[in-house]
């Protein structure tokens, strides 16, 4: 079980063959550079796409020789083509996997989604993950979906907990704990996310959600507290202990997440799951060395 992004970092370097990443707009310093720092550690080989003459001037600031990359060169500014470029190599297994670099994530979500060249597995639903080390409790802890999913109904709140746990599953959490997140751990009728983790829970215990324990609702606190979820007298398995918070809906998750990176200073690497290949999809505010977590991350997709 991985509880650091270090762990990550030596497993991937020892058992995962080397791979190689489509970088789209990689005239993008942070996520140049990370990809950089991945291919200086002999982890990957990189095919980088956007304006040539930008990343050659960042390759040559980073003392990086050119030669070692292959160079595709897309006029700057034409998100969509760069992003449909990046995810049709992958589909034509030109390449191993994509990388988002400097454009919209709304860019490069369409490429994915795309029904002819995209990279949606067979009936999934695409979601985010925020891998987080929780170095308090020396462990990762996954929240879901800060990123995609506006406003998921209870099925789309089955499949994302489904992905979630894939995810989690390959980083040695074989039977995570799930907590459906909602602003108080009764059920109300007036609060529908309440009523949503009830039936997420209901459907767990009927066996319709597999490899996990699903409790909720539960409310923040009690989600991750076990002194709170006592001061409460809450029994559920779950309580004090959730290896993934699932959130209500994207502004709770999106808030959450942002919360625990600027004022909290957790390190922390956004993973786009529900994909038929491994997708490194990264955001402007994450850090160099986040990014390169990130990378790291979606090469675990490839454990045997």
């Amino acid at each position: 079980m991985f509880r650091k992004f270090s762990e990550i970092e030596a497993y991937v370097i020892s058992h995962i063959t080397k791979k190689r990443v489509a970088l789209a707009n990689a005239h993008d310093e942070s996520s140049l550079a990370a990809l950089v720092m991945a291919k200086r550690k002999n982890i990957v080989d990189g095919t980088l796409i956007g304006d040539s003459k930008v990343i050659l001037e960042l390759l040559s600031a980073m003392n990086e020789p050119a030669s070692d990359y292959e160079i595709i060169h897309v006029d700057n500014g034409n998100d969509e083509a760069v992003a449909r470029m990046t995810v049709a190599m992958v589909h034509n297994k030109q390449v191993d996997l994509p990388m988002k670099g400097l454009m919209l994530n709304s860019s490069f979500l369409r490429a994915i989604l795309d029904k002819r060249n995209g990279l949606l597995a067979e009936g999934s639903l695409l979601s985010a993950v925020s891998v987080v080390e929780y170095v308090k409790e020396n462990r990762m802890l996954f929240i879901s979906d800060p990123a995609i999913n506006i406003s998921p109904d209870f099925n789309d709140k089955k499949r994302i907990i489904e992905n979630a746990v894939t995810l989690a599953r390959q980083m040695g959490y074989i039977t995570p704990k799930v907590a459906v997140v909602t602003p108080l751990e009764i059920v109300n009728p007036k609060i529908p996310s309440t009523v949503d983790a009830h039936k997420l829970k209901e459907a767990n215990q009927q066996g319709l959600i597999k490899d996990c324990i699903v409790g909720g609702p539960l409310a923040l606190d009690n989600s991750i507290s076990i002194e709170a979820a006592k001061h409460k007298g809450i029994t559920d398995p779950v309580a004090g202990v959730a290896d993934i918070l699932i959130m209500s809906d994207l502004n709770m998750g999106n808030v959450f997440v942002k919360s625990l990176l600027f004022f909290a200073k957790m390190t922390m690497v956004g993973v786009t799951v529900g994909t038929s290949v491994p997708v490194i999809n990264t955001t402007r505010s994450d850090t160099v060395l986040n990014k390169y977590y990130g990378i790291l991350t979606s090469l675990l997709g490839f454990k045997n």
